[in-house]
């Protein structure tokens, strides 16, 4: 009978330190900031490979100067914006949402929900058929929540989510996937280019209201980058290698509204929850003057075929260049892993001129002194 009382008390202090060694763990991986992510193939870490689509880069050579020398479903040679920005706030890389690997306590690392081929718009991105569009990603991310109240309870779940990191990154493919896709497209024949902009802006700003409502307290907008200058663009519209003026111009007229929505955002809210990335001028800056960044040539990609390297997409019959880091972009429409590091350092430290209200150093600063 003693022995059985020793043997059940034993039992007891055992499920005891089990129970405290869990929730120690958890509470560790929730002390380091959760970071999510949403939008299209520049910040997609592989959700389309889950997917039956054609928007996918889960062949060789993507990944080629990833870690693990694979592809991982990254739109790049190797790492991509939220890959650095992940390490910039010293957190391991998100997994995507629909990775069977993301269960347990790597749920409360965070999640990307992006989807190569989206857009702002539902009809962006047709072609590609069965893409993850925001409206979907969002209802993602409140099943997220869901999973992650059953592991470590509502409160908590309110407090990782409201503390945590978000980067969307929305728009260019609303331009060459939808309204500039072929010629006299339903939506170019439904807007001008003004009007277009104007009614995406629009759309825009009711998808980062709702991020909003659903917790998100910081979160990085980026805006699209110089899409007339991106070597699929310069294969089908450049005769001299100059950057399409009609897409700079769509570009041209998208960033400074986004700006504006995220300045109406903040002032309805009260706080400075959005920051917008100008990553068109930051992407500009090596795309005008590559060498001053140690790249060669910021027309041609590194992988691909055709003029500029920019026709179709990057496949193990491409032409593949030798050294990626020489080359400002990867295939005919994403940055190098080179690039995305240049942009990411911009969105850190950069100045007013590259990031609205403030860089992303200065919040975290900022949200370290608030304890958040």
């Amino acid at each position: 009978m003693a022995t059985t009382m020793v043997l059940q008390s034993y039992y007891i202090n055992v499920v005891i330190l089990l129970i405290l060694a869990l929730a120690s763990t958890f509470k560790g991986t929730e002390a380091q900031r959760a970071f999510f992510v949403f939008g299209d193939s520049l910040v997609d870490n592989g959700n389309n490979n889950y997917l039956a689509t054609t928007a996918r880069a889960d062949a060789y050579p993507y990944g080629i100067d990833y870690p693990t020398r694979r592809p991982t479903g990254r739109f790049s040679n190797g790492r991509n914006i939220p890959d650095f920005i992940s390490e910039a706030i010293g957190a391991e890389p998100t997994l995507p949402y629909l990775s069977p690997q993301l269960n347990g306590q790597r749920l409360l690392v965070g999640a990307n929900f992006a989807s190569a081929g989206i857009g702002i718009l539902n009809d962006t991105g047709i072609q590609f058929v069965n893409i993850i569009r925001i409206f979907r990603q969002l209802q993602y991310f409140q099943e997220y929540q869901q999973r992650v109240s059953r592991l470590i309870g509502p409160a908590r779940t309110q407090r990782l989510v409201n503390g945590a990191l978000v980067l969307i990154t929305l728009g260019g493919n609303d331009f060459v996937n939808n309204y500039y896709l072929v010629p006299y497209s339903a939506r170019s024949r439904q807007y001008s280019l003004p009007d277009y902009v104007r009614y995406i802006i629009s759309e825009y700003k009711k998808i980062l209201r709702r991020l909003h409502d659903l917790g998100a307290r910081r979160v990085i907008v980026t805006g699209t980058g110089p899409i007339g200058c991106v070597p699929a663009e310069l294969a089908q519209r450049s005769t001299n290698g100059e950057c399409s003026p009609e897409l700079q111009r769509a570009a041209g007229l998208f960033n400074p509204q986004l700006i504006q929505i995220i300045q109406q955002l903040n002032n309805e809210i009260g706080e400075n929850v959005f920051m917008g990335a100008n990553t068109r001028q930051m992407a500009l800056n090596f795309v005008t003057n590559p060498g001053a960044y140690g790249f060669v040539t910021s027309k041609v990609a590194c992988c691909g075929q055709g003029p500029y390297n920019g026709l179709g997409l990057c496949t193990p019959l491409s032409n593949l260049c030798p050294n990626r880091d020489i080359y400002a972009f990867w295939d005919a429409f994403h940055p190098s892993e080179k690039a995305n590091r240049i942009i990411v350092n911009q969105i850190m430290s950069g100045t007013t001129e590259y990031m609205y209200p403030m860089n992303l150093s200065t919040a975290l600063t900022l949200d370290s002194n608030k304890n958040i």
